[in-house]
C-alpha cells in the first residue's frame, strides 16, 4: 500500500479584516476626538518715554448703608437718608471728581430702597465707577 502524501499547502492570512478594523479605529478615534481652538487677543500696551513712575493711592468714597437706613460716607454720619442730602455729601466729599471709585456696602437688614437711592443719587452724578461691597458668610463664622 503506498500512501501517496497530498502536498501540504501554506496557511494564508487575510489582511482584509485587519486592514477594515484598523480603518474602523482610525475614523472613530477621528470622530470622537475633541479640537480645542484656542482664542488669542492681541493687545498693544503703552509704552513710556523717560516719565518718572508716581505712585498714588486712588481716592475712594465709601458710602456705608446701616440696618436703619443711616448713611454714613467715610465714616461720617449723615443727618438724614434722603436723596438730596447723599448728593450733597457725596459733590463735597470727591469734589466733583466724578471718576472717582465709589463702593457701597450695607447692613444685611438694610432696606433695599436705601441701597437703591445712594447708587441712584452716585449715578446722576456721573460716578461711572460703584462697586457694591459684599461679606462672605464664611469668614463671619
Amino acid at each position: 500500500m503506498k500512501l501517496s502524501l497530498r502536498p501540504r499547502t501554506q496557511p494564508e492570512v487575510n489582511m482584509t479584516s485587519l486592514i477594515d478594523v484598523v480603518f474602523l479605529l482610525l475614523i472613530f478615534f477621528m470622530v470622537s476626538t475633541s479640537f480645542v481652538k484656542q482664542s488669542k487677543i492681541t493687545i498693544s500696551l503703552p509704552e513710556v518715554e523717560g516719565a518718572p513712575i508716581v505712585e498714588e493711592l486712588p481716592q475712594q468714597i465709601d458710602i456705608m448703608i446701616t440696618e436703619n437706613g443711616t448713611v454714613l460716607i467715610n465714616g461720617r454720619e449723615l443727618i438724614n437718608n434722603r436723596a438730596e442730602t447723599i448728593r450733597n455729601a457725596l459733590q463735597k466729599t470727591s469734589n466733583g471728581d466724578s471718576s472717582l471709585s465709589l463702593t457701597i456696602s450695607a447692613d444685611a437688614n438694610a432696606k433695599h430702597q436705601h441701597v437703591v437711592t445712594a447708587m441712584d443719587v452716585a449715578g446722576r452724578l456721573g460716578f461711572s465707577h460703584i462697586n457694591i461691597a459684599t461679606v462672605n458668610e464664611s469668614a463671619e463664622e
